[in-house]
């Protein structure tokens, strides 16, 4: 009976740091899990040790605090929301259709949240009078996506997709108030149909800033509708 090979000593801390990293990822993993629940201010040691079927000691020998494990949380709900939301928008070309997939893609994973819950909002609820690290974390967060939105709103001006005297900062205010507004009635309220109105709102914010002769969507598919076929 063969036995199980060898690890060369120089292979050992690799293995282990390695083994390391992916613990603490399953803990992560199940606080941001909680947290979507019960906020940040409701993750405990306990609790999540719980969930992730781990001792309190060994939770604690990976994150080190509560406070490490709420900025860890903070932190991979930005890494998760920039792949879901961000990173699939640079596909697009810069300008308008950016913009649109950005904000398209933010409006889908808020009412994929609905069922859980956005740990901008709620974390800027639970710490907005609470200077600290978590707080600085949830800050540095969310100014990083909306650098990352006023950027491609400057883009489509760039590109004379949207009006070159229409400020950038109001328009990105009108988009966050929109998820904001997404945010309240679907999850809530539960008022049916709040999708549809974000998608309205966002093709009237972006109609009243566009460019003389760019079509925004509603307009192209009007003027798709509009336009009689030809026959051979």
């Amino acid at each position: 009976m063969l036995g199980s090979p060898s690890i060369p000593p120089s292979a050992r801390p690799v293995r282990s740091a390695q083994k390391g990293q992916h613990t603490k990822a399953v803990v992560v993993d199940a606080a941001l899990n909680l947290a979507t629940q019960v906020g940040l201010e409701g993750l405990s040691i306990g609790a999540v040790a719980e969930l992730a079927q781990m001792s309190k000691s060994g939770v604690f020998a990976h994150l080190g605090s509560r406070e490490e494990l709420q900025i860890s949380v903070v932190y991979e709900y930005h890494h998760r929301f920039e792949q879901e939301v961000f990173y699939p928008a640079l596909k697009q070309p810069r300008g308008l259709p950016r913009l649109r997939a950005m904000i398209t893609n933010w409006m889908k994973r808020t009412t994929v949240e609905i069922d859980s819950g956005c740990i901008f909002i709620s974390g800027a609820t639970e710490f907005a009078d609470r200077p600290g690290p978590v707080r600085d974390a949830l800050v540095k967060s969310v100014n990083l996506w909306h650098a990352a939105v006023h950027t491609a709103i400057a883009q489509a001006k760039q590109e004379g997709h949207l009006r070159a005297d229409v400020c950038e900062r109001q328009i990105a205010f009108d988009l966050h108030g929109m998820i904001l507004a997404l945010h309240y009635e679907a999850r809530f309220l539960r008022i049916p149909g709040s999708i549809e109105r974000a998608r309205a709102s966002f093709e009237n914010i972006i109609a009243r800033s566009a460019a003389p002769g760019t079509l925004t969507a509603p307009a192209a598919r009007s003027r798709k509708r509009a336009t009689p076929k030809t026959t051979v």
